[in-house]
């Protein structure tokens, strides 16, 4: 049995020596603001006492107002994420929304110039008058095209009168009085 008071029976027999190159640690003097180490630890940052269930908030700000877990850091990146998404989303459809209407606004414009042209297949345009135009009686006209004669045609046509350049001009500005 081997008894801890008693030194080791090989350590007994090597004969301790002092070398004068070697100086045995002097006590050192501590300075006034030297605080003695409490005995025991202080609460852990990690746990809040006032919610045992929620998680430790490790990760701090560098200015230290704001800490939170990374599980919650996480969270609010995908929040944010899906929240870019929608309003990415919603102004792509804002801005589909305006072109169409720039095309039905330019479509309305087209077809107020050239009515039926956009609307039927055909392509082929034919005026029709107007319910008040003094032409116009109850009963449909025949067309110039499908009348049979040459007189007939002519018959109910205006007649030609050649333009004279000359009469519109003393009409827009006035006679000159040329002699």
């Amino acid at each position: 049995m081997y008894d801890s008071y008693r030194p080791h029976l090989l350590l007994s027999q090597v004969p301790l020596t002092v070398s004068p190159f070697i100086s045995l640690p002097t006590s050192v003097t501590l300075p006034y603001t030297y605080k003695s180490v409490s005995s025991t630890l202080p609460p852990s940052v990690l746990d809040n006492p006032t919610n045992p269930d929620s998680r430790p908030r490790y990760v701090v700000s560098s200015s230290g107002e704001h800490a939170a877990h990374p599980d919650e850091i996480l969270a609010a990146c995908k929040s944010l994420e899906q929240h870019l998404k929608k309003a990415r989303a919603d102004a792509e459809g804002a801005i589909k929304a305006w072109e169409e209407s720039i095309r039905q606004r330019e479509l309305a414009e087209r077809r107020r110039v050239a009515p039926g042209w956009l609307d039927r297949e055909e392509k082929l345009l034919q005026p029709s008058r107007a319910a008040g135009s003094p032409g116009s009686k109850g009963d449909v006209s025949e067309s110039l095209l499908d009348s049979t004669s040459a007189d007939q045609g002519s018959s109910t046509l205006p007649a030609m009168v050649p333009r004279d350049e000359g009469k519109e001009l003393d009409r827009a500005f006035g006679g000159l009085g040329l002699k």
